[in-house]
């Protein structure tokens, strides 16, 4: 599986349809809907990323 940001392939499972990409240091969830990005925050927190940002991409 490759990561929907960087199109990396050094992804992880970390939990029900949920990823960590090694390589751009985000987590991802694959659902119906979509795909949902976020960063972590330092408090271990997840950050839901705005897909209409084009930076992100």
């Amino acid at each position: 599986m490759k990561c929907p940001v960087c199109g990396g392939k050094a992804n992880g499972k970390v939990g029900v349809d949920q990823y960590y990409c090694w390589d751009c240091c985000v987590e991802y969830r694959i659902n119906k809907e979509g795909v949902q990005i976020f960063e972590l925050a330092e408090d271990g927190s997840l950050v839901a990323l705005d897909p209409q940002n084009e930076f992100l991409l």
